[in-house]
Parts: C-alpha cells; sequence; structure tokens
C-alpha cells in the first residue's frame, strides 16, 4: 500500500510540472557549472559576491580545518562549545549591531530551531506570505497562532494587526525575498513597528553580505532577532542568529535542533572570522553586484520580459509549471543554467526563472542569457501555438 500510493504521487507531480530531478553537477569552475549538458553559464548560484569561489577564502578554511580538525563530535551543551565558535559569534553579533550571536549548523535549523523554541500556544503572530519554507515550519511546530499577511502589503498587515492588537507577539518576515527578489517595505514596516510595538524576526538570508553599508544587510533598525546564513555571500556554510544575549541563553537551553545536532567544527568558528573580513572588504565587489542586477533588469525589460526584484534576485515571470521546466531544460541546450521554481515554492500557477546574479557576472553574460531566453522562448512558443 505505502509504495503503491509513494508511485502515485510522483505520477501526480510529474503530470503536474512538479517532478525535481536535479542535474548532476561535475565541478563548479567559478561563474560555470560542468554538466552532462556540458560548460553552463550559471544563473543559478547565491554565492554573491563569488566568495564560495574565492580561492583566498578556499585556503583560508582548508588551512583551519587542518589546524582544528574536520568535526566538532559533539553537540553544543556536551563537548562542543568550543571557544573559537564563541569568538566568532561575538565577532559577528559586534559587526552587525546586535548584542550577542548564536550559529546553527544551516538556515533550516536555525529558523527551525528559534521559532519552534522562543514560540509557544497562546502567542499570536503575524507573518508574512512569501517567508521561507523553514520559517513555516517553525511556526507549525511552535504551536502558535499565526496569520498571513499579504507579501509586502503594510496596509494588510496593519489590518491584521487592529484586529489582533491586544495580544500580538510577534511579527516575521524576510528582508529580501529569495524568490520574489524585493526588498521589505521597510519604510512602511518601521512606522508599523514604532505604533503598534511588536516583537520583530527578519531573515536577511539573501541579504547578509550582498547589501548595506559594508555588508550589514538592510533591516538592523527594526529586527530584534535576525536569522542569516553562511551558505550565500558569504561563501561558507551553516548560519547565524543575531539576537539579546537573554534569547541567545534561552535558546542554548530550549533549542531543540541547538540541543541534539553535532555543532559546527572549530574550523567553521576560525573561517568565519576570516568570512567576516573579507565581507567588510566587499565594496567593490557589492557595487558590481548591484550594477549588474540592474542591468539584468532592464536588459530583460527592453527585450520584452516581465520581471520584478530589487536586487540581486530577479524573478522572471512565467505563470506554468511546465513552460518554467522546458525553459530551463532548453537554456541548458544554449549553455546558459537558470533555475525554474515552481510550487510548492512560489504560489501554484505562478512559475518563474528564479535568476541569480553574482558579482563574478558580467554585461557580457547577461547579454548571452537575454540572447538565449529570447531564442528558446520563441520556439517554445511557436510549439504551443
Amino acid at each position: 500500500m505505502l509504495g503503491k500510493r509513494i508511485c502515485e504521487r510522483l505520477k501526480q507531480q510529474e503530470h503536474a510540472g512538479l517532478f525535481r530531478n536535479p542535474v548532476p553537477i561535475r565541478k563548479r569552475d567559478q561563474k560555470y557549472l560542468l554538466t552532462d549538458y556540458g560548460r553552463l553559464l550559471n544563473f543559478a548560484s547565491n554565492d554573491y559576491l563569488g566568495l564560495g569561489c574565492s580561492r583566498i577564502l578556499k585556503n583560508k578554511v582548508a588551512a583551519n580545518f587542518q589546524k582544528f580538525g574536520s568535526s566538532s563530535s559533539s553537540s553544543r551543551l556536551v563537548s562542543g562549545h568550543y571557544s573559537t565558535i564563541t569568538e566568532a559569534e561575538k565577532a559577528y553579533a559586534t559587526y552587525f549591531g546586535y548584542e550577542s550571536a548564536l550559529f546553527y549548523p544551516s538556515g533550516y535549523q536555525a529558523n527551525l530551531g528559534v521559532l519552534s523554541a522562543v514560540f509557544e500556544k497562546g502567542d499570536t503572530l503575524m507573518v508574512d506570505k512569501h517567508v521561507h519554507a523553514s520559517t513555516v515550519k517553525g511556526l507549525q511546530l511552535s504551536n502558535a497562532s499565526f496569520y498571513g499577511y499579504n507579501h509586502n502589503d503594510m496596509a494588510h498587515l496593519e489590518k491584521r494587526l487592529r484586529k489582533h492588537k491586544s495580544n500580538i507577539t510577534a511579527v516575521i518576515s524576510e528582508a529580501l525575498f529569495s524568490m520574489d527578489g524585493d526588498f521589505i517595505d521597510l519604510e512602511g514596516f518601521a512606522r508599523l513597528k514604532e505604533k503598534y510595538n511588536f516583537f520583530t524576526i527578519i531573515d536577511e538570508a539573501h541579504s547578509f553580505g550582498a547589501v548595506g553599508k559594508s555588508g550589514r544587510g538592510i533591516a538592523g533598525d527594526v529586527a530584534d532577532i535576525a536569522v542569516g546564513t553562511f551558505g550565500k555571500a558569504m561563501g561558507l556554510f551553516g548560519a547565524m542568529v543575531l539576537l539579546p544575549e537573554q534569547y541567545r541563553q534561552f535558546l542554548l537551553n530550549f533549542s531543540s535542533p541547538m540541543i541534539y545536532s553535532t555543532t559546527l567544527p572549530e574550523a567553521h568558528g576560525a573561517s568565519a572570522l576570516d568570512v567576516l573580513a573579507m565581507i567588510e572588504n566587499s565594496n567593490e565587489k557589492r557595487a558590481h553586484l548591484a550594477h549588474v542586477s540592474r542591468f539584468m533588469q532592464s536588459h530583460l525589460a527592453e527585450n520584452g520580459f516581465n520581471t520584478c526584484g530589487d536586487a540581486h534576485i530577479v524573478a522572471l515571470e512565467i505563470n506554468d509549471e511546465t513552460k518554467a521546466v522546458q525553459l530551463s531544460k532548453q537554456l541548458f541546450q544554449k549553455g546558459v543554467f537558470v533555475f525554474p521554481a515552481r510550487f510548492p515554492t512560489v504560489p501554484l500557477g505562478k512559475a518563474i526563472l528564479r535568476i541569480s546574479l553574482t558579482a563574478l557576472h558580467d554585461e557580457a553574460d547577461v547579454k548571452q542569457f537575454t540572447s538565449a531566453l529570447k531564442d528558446v522562448y520563441a520556439k517554445i512558443n511557436k510549439s504551443t501555438a
């Protein structure tokens, strides 16, 4: 019975254009991927500053693992509470302007671990409807009551706040939304926070390192707790939570992923310090990233494509799951790798090609992408006419 159900679900997924079958990657070579389709120009990476391909960082990380070893071999609360890690946490808290910090093995675990521990039954939360799946799962595990407000719609958020103003616990959003590519309406959000005095958790996974003064993100003035990741602009792995010290102590005592997971190795703490120095000195990379991202937006618009996005994530509207997959596959043949985002990552019938720009890209890459896209788009439209 179980096997039959699994097979049926997979068939349904394929029929709906939602089947996932990742392309095997043989090697990453800067802005290119080596695959069975050949050498593809990569527009699906979150390595926004190119640090994940940096030879300098690679050598520093290798040296740290040679010095400290490959594993912490323990959870944080047993024998994994290394001074190297706490030193890095203090440095990140100071740099990003928070009282304290706590590192997690992944961004998913960070969101899950914070939300499921801090909130409980009886709490009332407001959450942007386009937050990451890990945020939704953390809220579900908390048993708190939570209500979605329309994406980045401050008028709708205020309507929710008015209705539940007697028992609001917190509002949760992202700073730079991972699929839409737009920034939170920071001015409107700050106004509501001042008016209703709610607690705020902001996910800055896609903004830390890549935007803001010296890569400090954009939401520091409104976030009581911020969640970030090392696996995107910072070119490493793992995640951070920036927060008040009292909340750090609470998570060390009550956050299940923190308590029951083997912690990040000492070498990660040392590497995180190396990354921080590189992030601070990456203003030229951030400026170039902003330029090439604007160029992608304008070039696609000039060629008749509808997009949204305020920074280095550009969502190209397709609205059909099967068509998005076809476009992606045919772009492989043109030497371009781009990701088709489909339900449940985005709403059903709202499929996109999610284009990630990095500091490794230039205007010639954008022109190559647009030219290939125009060609395959015309062919697919002709075949389905």
